[in-house]
């Protein structure tokens, strides 16, 4: 799934194609990508309206819309798995597996396009509430060092179950969370509550360092699903330290990298730099 650097780079790539455009209808080929409102509610909802903002928040692309110069909703975006938004040129070839259009002014169209069917392009008539899941940004400032030190404290989860919660700090997923945690020199399963407070103050400036980094690259493309709008890969994921790395060694002591599983989930590490904790 698209983490905090790869939903970011799309939005900054569509923002300057998309805002002060006018949505003049919308073709819906799968009804489940809209959600509850259905494709004729959908389409009477954004017809006529113009893009005024392009933004992300957490693992979501939101772009806000006016009609007549009044605030008129907006469209939430999850690309799920394997989302991907374009926009190009009106009488293009319609790419496999698009699952909404929608026509633009000027000649263009906003294209969705996902191969698993498990991404959203929802219209809702405000945002009340629509984030409230969600924890920090982990780059905006909501949370500073100390901030993060504190709260991470008193937590007494297994480190990376905790920094993987959304409810905890948005945006972060299976690939970022190993990268930082190594980059940290903390094992995933470390209590939260056990790490010190300068260990802790650490891990937010890797998290921080290690999504800025990302973002630079355009994101990580470790399978063929992530492109950017313009259909190019991301360039991440040859600065990996540890994800998808395992049985080759550590780039900062030589260790054979290995791979365990926490939550179910695939997790990389080294285990000189990140030891383990002694209750283990």
């Amino acid at each position: 799934m698209p983490e905090l650097p790869e939903v970011e780079t799309v939005a900054r790539l569509v923002r300057p194609k998309l805002v002060g455009r006018r949505i003049e209808g919308a073709h819906v080929e799968w009804p489940r990508t809209v959600g509850e409102l259905g494709p004729d509610a959908f389409a009477r909802a954004i017809e006529g309206t113009r893009v005024t903002r392009v933004w992300r928040r957490a693992k979501y692309i939101v772009v806000d819309l006016e009609r007549a110069r009044a605030p008129a909703g907006h469209l939430s975006i999850h690309l799920r798995m394997t989302g991907r938004l374009q926009v190009d040129r009106a009488g293009t070839e319609t790419p496999p597996y698009t699952r909404v259009e929608l026509p633009l002014d000027r000649r263009a169209v906003l294209r969705f396009i996902d191969v698993r069917k498990f991404g959203r392009v929802e219209y809702r008539a405000n945002l009340d509430g629509a984030f409230d899941h969600l924890g920090p940004e982990p780059l905006d400032g909501s949370w500073d060092a100390e901030d993060f030190s504190r709260e991470l404290r008193a937590r007494r989860r297994q480190l990376k179950p905790l920094l993987l919660d959304q409810s905890f700090l948005c945006g972060l997923g299976n690939i970022y969370v190993d990268e930082a945690l190594h980059r940290s020199g903390l094992h995933p399963l470390r209590r939260a509550d056990r790490v010190p407070a300068p260990r802790a103050r650490r891990l937010f400036a890797e998290i921080q360092a290690t999504l800025a980094e990302a973002i630079e690259r355009e994101g990580s493309s470790f399978d063929t699903f992530y492109r950017t709008p313009e259909g190019q890969p991301g360039a991440y994921q040859h600065q990996f330290r540890v994800y998808g790395r395992q049985g080759k060694p550590c780039k900062a002591c030589g260790r054979r990298l290995v791979k365990i599983f926490v939550g179910q989930r695939g997790t990389h590490l080294c285990t000189r730099c990140q030891p383990a904790p002694r209750l283990l």
